[in-house]
């Protein structure tokens, strides 16, 4: 595993984020189908935005060893999308999330990256549960939620669009 590596499954490796690497996040949130349901408005990230976001994922690999990360095939090495946590809400707990290009839907790849960070964040760090949340109309990000053993909590707007909460504690592991 490089340095920048958090870990690897059978077919992806997630990995830290670098400046240079902007592009690719602007590729990834610039499509349609893959902004609109991020941040309310649906529309792609700017260059601005993304850079600002790989800024942020870049301080929170280094500060906590998470942040939202860079998924990449191991059979080629393409970045297919990027999953991880961020820190939610004021006292930061850890949400898992998850968007990959839509040529790689359907292929398992974010519950694979999901069900990944699900055993690492309760292997190494002190963390007893994580959330989740996905805006309602999102049946696929609903699923992979559940998918990886999560529990729904409730329906709160979030960025001005409906969102269902989802929970894991620890000790609720399939």
């Amino acid at each position: 595993m490089s340095e920048l590596t958090l870990l690897e499954t059978d077919r992806l490796t997630l990995s830290g984020w670098r400046m240079d690497q902007v592009d690719d996040l602007v590729r990834l949130h610039g499509d349609e189908r893959v902004s609109r349901y991020l941040d309310g408005n649906g529309a792609p990230w700017s260059m601005e935005k993304a850079a600002e976001r790989v800024a942020l994922w870049i301080d929170n690999f280094a500060k906590y060893r998470m942040g939202k990360l860079r998924v990449t095939r191991k059979s080629d090495g393409a970045m297919i999308g990027r999953a991880g946590f961020g820190l939610h809400g004021p006292g930061g707990e850890p949400e898992i999330g998850y968007a990959m290009f839509p040529a790689h839907h359907g292929n398992g790849y974010a519950t694979e990256a999901a069900s990944a960070l699900r055993d690492w964040i309760f292997r190494e760090t002190d963390w007893m549960y994580f959330l989740g949340f996905a805006d309602i109309r999102n049946a696929p990000s609903l699923r992979v939620l559940e998918k990886i053993g999560m529990v729904r909590t409730h329906v709160a707007e979030l960025h001005r669009q409906p969102c269902q909460f989802h929970i894991l504690h620890k000790g609720m592991m399939l």
